[in-house]
């Protein structure tokens, strides 16, 4: 399979080109289009128990869209919900952690999973985060750009949990504050997660809670004329 991304970073499209037979599962609402030939299975991926821990705990859809191509081969479009980036992460047996939303789609041989993690509560995504791990390619998807951040085995780096996209299994997480006591409570900071290597991190640029911070004050009351 071979996945090409277009358009970033702003308005990505992930162009999937697979061979025969050769299927990819994405998120619902995620495909954007596909040539002829091309088929839809809707199912509950790892059954029933499996797919309820991504619906409750990971935020993801009960049910998953498996896009098999025909003999001849075929193409599917993936697009996130928000304006972004798309990152293609290959895994070659290790874990990667992925924030609540930010999962868009993976080759079959990528198994995707909630799990109740101390790391996500440290990396303030809550008591749960999607754990990706086997062979294959996964994407992931951003609101903005998604910056890489490769870190050396002891390096720290900090960053703000909102702009968390997804980290490697190996990273270490910490929250702390941003500084002292009058940079945490004034400098609209607050709470950092500090991220210690080996691995790689992913970040976007935009933060998606910033957003709906700017439009709930825009919003008509209920008593506006």
């Amino acid at each position: 399979m071979e996945i090409e991304i277009l358009h970033r970073p702003s308005y990505s499209l992930a162009v999937a080109r697979l061979g025969a037979n050769e299927r990819i599962r994405a998120e619902p609402g995620a495909m954007v289009s596909f040539s002829a030939g091309v088929e839809i299975e809707t199912k509950m991926e790892g059954g029933l128990l499996k797919s309820l821990g991504r619906a409750v705990l990971g935020g993801e859809s009960l049910f998953q869209n498996f896009w098999k191509a025909g003999p001849q081969g075929g193409e599917v479009t993936l697009a996130p919900e928000l304006p972004g980036d798309i990152a293609v992460l290959e895994l070659q047996g290790e874990t990667v952690m992925v924030q609540i939303g930010s999962f868009m789609a993976a080759e079959i041989g990528v198994e995707v999973e909630a799990k109740l993690s101390g790391k996500a509560f440290m990396a303030g995504e809550g008591l749960s985060i999607l754990e990706a791990k086997g062979a294959g390619k996964l994407l992931v998807s951003s609101y903005g750009a998604i910056y890489e951040k490769t870190l050396a085995a002891g390096e720290q780096y900090v960053v703000d949990s909102s702009h968390l996209v997804a980290f490697d299994g190996t990273i270490r997480v910490q929250p702390r504050p941003v500084g002292g006591l009058k940079s945490t409570l004034l400098s609209g900071e607050g709470l950092v997660i500090e991220l210690t290597g080996p691995g790689r991190v992913f970040i976007q640029t935009r933060s998606p809670q910033a957003l709906i911070n700017w439009i709930i004050p825009q919003l008509p009351k209920s008593n506006d004329k």
